[in-house]
């Protein structure tokens, strides 16, 4: 068997022999996407509502900007050794999926339908209900927003059109997003270069808010899983790895140049988040990035950066959008979901609107608070354990000579580490991760016994 092919088993090996149930064999997915649009999907993916809403609250819970920058330099570095230990395992696994493929051809069904069933929950849904519920917060602030809309039309409405674009042309869906990511990138180097350029004593205003005190391992584990959730697009170049002109090369490739790109905006974005506007009015505000360029230049900014962020926002769903249908497909394919969802005439259709589906349930139940936490708990769990598929035998075996185990086992220690930490102080987290974590168990052990009553 070549290295990741699914093993010729039903659903207890996550084989593709339940794939034959509706055809003889899935439909292979086009090869189109080339190194520009995997780097700008890593981009999209990692550029969205987190970044725009985290620092408030990330302010309030460590006290100084010196720290919430800090929180997200640390970030970063361990989102680099992410991005670099996924690269190694799409080199040794070169299919779509992520982590459901990863840990299913790497570990054991059980781990792979977990890890696909929190990918498809938390990973891509919850995501895009996030950045989707963060755009229509920016794009319609309290103050403007007209009493005859209801609440999360807007969220809804950018969801759907997301999932028709993508399931209906995804090729043009790519190009689109290719030049959305691009102006968004111009946009925001630009409002950092204003912000940079004024005048120092008449904007530079941040400070520690009142009462801040010594600085608190549990907290900054909390603002580290928080920020987690702003870089956890690092790896979303590999849940399209089939569709990738070249696999080895280009995808591990696109996954570090966007994580490094990324990490440096960030850096500079979140300066003028916290060290802008007075500390008292950035502190737990979800709409940070606003209230700075008001800080800076005024009403007007105001506007044209609420302008960007949704921008920003709107790429963001459409990548999630994008990427996050792979993730079914492969499961359709290996008989764990409907047949329906598999690729038909080179769209995953199904599976695009079986995630929308999800994300507008998802913004009808929690608020983006909620899903902070949440989200960048689970999903730095998950990644942990796919990054851990590194340390099996076979994987290593598979490795180029002189693939050490440093990267990916600080990566694995750094999240586990954050991940424990915020669960001590925040049960509810860990029982709302644990949670999802289940509904993957149970769904295996459903598929399983249905594999079991086919054969008898």
């Amino acid at each position: 068997m070549s290295a990741g092919a699914a093993p010729e088993e039903g659903p207890e090996g996550a084989g593709s022999a339940q794939a034959g149930l509706d055809d003889p064999m899935p439909p292979a997915a086009p090869r189109r996407f080339g190194p520009w649009t995997l780097t700008f999907l890593v981009v999209a993916n990692m550029i969205g509502a987190g970044v725009f809403t985290t620092s408030g609250f990330t302010l309030a819970e460590l006290g100084t900007p010196g720290r919430v920058l800090l929180a997200w330099a640390l970030g970063g570095v361990v989102a680099l050794a992410g991005a670099v230990s996924y690269g190694r395992l799409v080199r040794v696994i070169p299919e779509s999926g992520g982590e459901y493929r990863f840990l299913s051809s790497a570990a054991h069904p059980l781990l792979g339908q977990v890890a696909g069933w929190t990918s498809l929950i938390a990973g891509f849904a919850g995501a895009i209900a996030f950045a989707a519920t963060a755009l229509e917060s920016y794009l319609l602030p309290a103050s403007v927003r007209p009493d005859w809309l209801p609440t999360d039309a807007v969220a809804i409405a950018v969801v759907l059109a997301a999932a028709l674009l993508h399931g209906w042309g995804p090729g043009l869906g790519a190009s689109l997003q290719n030049v959305a990511v691009a102006l968004k990138l111009v946009l925001l180097v630009t409002f950092v270069g204003f912000a940079v350029a004024m005048p120092g004593g008449a904007v530079w205003s941040g400070g520690a808010v009142e009462g801040a005190g010594e600085l608190s391992i549990l907290a900054l584990a909390s603002a580290l899983v928080w920020i987690s959730l702003s870089y956890s697009g690092f790896n979303a170049a590999v849940y399209v790895a089939e569709e990738s002109t070249e696999v080895a090369r280009i995808v591990p490739r696109a996954l570090l140049v966007g994580t490094v790109v990324t990490t440096i905006l960030y850096l500079g974005l979140n300066a003028i988040f916290v060290l802008a506007p007075p500390p008292g009015e950035v502190a737990g505000s979800p709409d940070v990035a606003a209230v700075a360029a008001r800080w800076i230049g005024g009403d007007a900014l105001e506007r044209g950066v609420r302008g960007v962020i949704a921008v920003a926002l709107l790429t963001s769903v459409s990548s999630l959008s994008m990427a996050g249908p792979r993730v079914a497909v492969k499961m359709a394919e290996d008989g764990l979901l409907p047949g329906r969802l598999r690729f038909r005439e080179g769209r995953p259709l199904g599976a695009v609107l079986l995630q929308a589906g999800l994300a507008v349930l998802i913004i009808a139940l929690a608020s983006l608070e909620e899903l902070l936490g949440y989200l960048g708990l689970t999903l730095s769990l998950c990644a942990a354990l796919t990054v851990g598929c590194l340390f099996v035998p076979g994987v290593r075996a598979r490795e180029p000579v002189g693939s050490g185990p440093w990267i990916p086992g600080f990566f694995v220690a750094a999240t586990v580490l954050s991940g424990v930490l915020l669960a001590l102080r925040s049960p509810a987290q860990l029982v709302a991760a644990g949670v999802t974590f289940a509904v993957g168990t149970v769904m295996h052990l459903a598929t399983r016994r249905r594999g079991t009553d086919r054969s008898a």
